[in-house]
């Protein structure tokens, strides 16, 4: 037994001479005027279809780079478009996807009781070639389906100011 633990031991010794290498990692997020940018695209593309809503942009970890919530926009909108986005990169994938996959009855229904988790549509991740770089939620709109256009109309507005 102690030399199969030996053998073992030596055997992982390389790796963990390459770890160093590898020690750290890289991402990449929004700056935070492109972010602002975003949520303005995204609360005027929903003006345009005559909705006051609240909009957020939050980086690839969740954390929050930027709210703006139209002046009718229910008091609401605020925690709900957060929460949307965290949802979308937390589960890196668009909330109204997560919705239907989580509903009530089916194997995924747990994700529900999640704290922050809001599987209601308006969520949708930012990409850029590949990487998810952070997340959109959108709140205030009369359907979920709405606040998911909104945000999809949003991205739509600075994708050519995102790398392929």
């Amino acid at each position: 037994m102690k030399q199969l633990v030996l053998a073992a031991t030596m055997a992982a010794l390389p790796l963990c001479a390459t770890a160093q290498d590898d020690a750290l990692v890289e991402f990449q997020s929004l700056r935070p005027m492109l972010a602002m940018e975003l949520a303005v695209a995204t609360m005027q593309a929903c003006q345009a279809e005559g909705y006051q809503v609240g909009v957020s942009v939050v980086d690839r970890f969740g954390v929050e780079q930027v709210f703006i919530r139209d002046r009718f926009a229910g008091p609401h909108t605020n925690e709900t478009a957060f929460r949307k986005a965290w949802t979308a990169v937390s589960f890196r994938t668009d909330t109204l996807s997560l919705a239907e996959a989580t509903a009530p009855g089916t194997i995924s229904s747990g994700i529900r009781q999640i704290s922050l988790a809001l599987p209601l549509g308006g969520g949708v991740m930012i990409e850029v070639a590949g990487a998810l770089v952070g997340g959109i939620g959108v709140s205030g709109a009369p359907g979920p389906d709405i606040d998911d256009r909104c945000a999809r109309a949003g991205l739509s507005a600075i994708e050519e100011k995102l790398p392929l």
